[in-house]
């Protein structure tokens, strides 16, 4: 009886080393399962990461040859009797690393994660939670030393752009012909700035100084100069009341709920914060390592729309057509745009060389959309907001589509010889991340100059930077003032 005992006990010790082993084996299995499909799973989230999307998902022709035309190369559409005098940039800097708050609150994510992993031999948690195992594991490289700079892909973003539009635009990109480049006084801007010299070759690059790009912070971040926009909207927190509305709806909720279900999380320790954290790191990834993170694997592409839609929110109501404000002090930088192409215009007239050929700006997503908002452009019939999620699926209001990383708007201004009337003499293109625009007035991509300025006669004669932002003599900050 002893020794059937002994058996017995050896082959229930040997079903267990079997039953763990056959664990800790569906354990890798599902590991390597779950990672052969992250690259899968994760091809439909990169058209919704919003401000932080890659310019590459603009223009996906890129990937393959990252000095590509693409359809650029098909022509302006303009007569040859065309020729370009001036050609003035907007750029938003190039691929950067996530800010000090924003590594704080993954640091923090992480940290519970790792908390939560299973022991090495708990296979069937491990079976259970594969992408809390993944995550946890997961080398926290970020530091807050990074706090949003510049990173290497940044830098060849704006080299690559550089060249890409010195060989559309040869003539004002030639040799010895002036270069005017400014910047905002983030790092990250200066060193756009800088790799957007680089990348012109020796004939603009002037050297490696940072000091040679010039700072212009009052139009390249006019919105911290406008009293109104930060009392009223940055520092208001009501202003943000669609947004926070949107976070603890029925759509974020559901998001949040997925997410802690993944990890194997109670759902009170995640938050709508959190979750967007989560989802922007797999945003950083591609974007700065081109790697696909295992935080992708949380999320689905319908998660994806919303968590899009939770960014979009957020620039459209604090960036865009949510408040006057938000687009009215952006005027100082339209003007000025105008005053360089009518000093071109007027140095034309004269026979004299244009003084300023190229004027290439370097300054945020904040500094672009409030100017296309201030122009008219990617605005919805309804507003967006918390409740209409369903309804704005297709909206022109999505800001990956508008100011990805290394985002661009260029207004081309042309001399045309051989013209039927003199107004069409000067003609002016603009152009969005290197593709054509349709102009508001006219559903065009060629515009008389003349019918431009005239479209935009009230902004440029009544939209005055200082009247605009002075804040109302009764420091009422309720949303009426806006």
């Amino acid at each position: 009886r002893r020794a059937g005992q002994l058996r017995s006990a050896s082959s229930c010790r040997s079903r267990a080393v079997a039953a763990m082993a056959s664990l800790r084996a569906g354990a890798a299995f599902l590991s390597a399962v779950f990672l052969l499909l992250l690259e899968v799973a994760s091809a439909g989230l990169n058209g919704y990461f919003g401000t932080k999307s890659r310019y590459e998902d603009v223009n996906p022709y890129l990937v393959q040859d990252p000095l590509s035309l693409g359809p650029a190369a098909a022509g302006s559409g303009l007569p040859p009797s065309c020729a370009p005098l001036q050609l003035r940039a907007l750029l938003r800097h190039g691929t950067r690393y996530p800010t000090a708050e924003q590594i704080r609150r993954l640091g923090d994510l992480h940290a519970r994660l790792i908390r939560r992993r299973p022991a090495a031999d708990a296979g069937s948690a491990v079976a259970a939670c594969p992408a809390t195992a993944d995550l946890a594991a997961w080398q926290m490289w970020y530091n807050e030393s990074l706090d949003g700079r510049l990173a290497p892909q940044g830098r060849r973003d704006m080299e690559h752009l550089a060249r890409r539009l010195a060989a559309r635009f040869p003539a004002l990109f030639a040799a010895r012909r002036r270069l005017v480049l400014a910047s905002s006084s983030k790092h990250r801007c200066l060193q756009s700035g800088a790799a957007f010299r680089r990348g012109l070759g020796p004939s603009f690059s002037l050297g490696s100084d940072e000091a040679e790009v010039e700072v212009n912070d009052s139009l390249m971040r006019f919105f911290d100069h406008c009293a109104k926009f930060v009392a009223l909207v940055e520092e208001n927190d009501t202003a943000m009341c669609q947004v926070k509305a949107f976070k603890e709806g029925p759509e974020m909720k559901k998001v949040v709920e997925k997410v802690a279900r993944t990890l194997c999380l109670p759902v009170e320790e995640l938050n709508a914060d959190l979750v967007q954290v989560a989802f922007l790191t797999c945003s950083y990834e591609l974007a700065i390592k081109n790697v696909t993170s295992p935080w992708c694997s949380l999320f689905s592409e319908e998660d994806a729309k919303v968590l899009e839609y939770l960014n979009d929110l957020k620039q459209y109501w604090k960036r865009g057509y949510g408040y006057d404000i938000n687009s009215r002090s952006s005027c100082i930088l339209f003007q000025d745009i105008f005053q360089h192409l009518d000093k071109a215009v007027e140095e034309s007239k004269s026979s004299k060389p244009i003084s300023s050929p190229v004027i290439v700006q370097v300054g945020h997503a904040e500094t672009l959309q409030p100017l296309l908002a201030l122009m008219g452009f990617f605005k919805d019939d309804e507003p967006l907001k918390a409740n209409n999620y369903i309804r704005q699926a297709h909206r022109k209001f999505r800001t990956g589509r508008i100011v990805p990383y290394a985002a661009n708007l260029v207004f081309v201004l042309y001399h045309c010889d051989q013209v039927k009337n003199p107004e069409e003499e000067y003609q002016i293109q603009m152009l969005l991340n290197e593709k054509l625009m349709l102009f508001q007035h006219s559903n065009e991509t060629i515009s008389t100059y003349a019918d431009l300025k005239d479209y935009y006669k009230n902004i440029l004669e009544n939209c005055h930077f200082r009247e605009e932002c002075e804040l109302p003599k009764v420091n009422n900050t309720a949303i009426d003032e806006l």
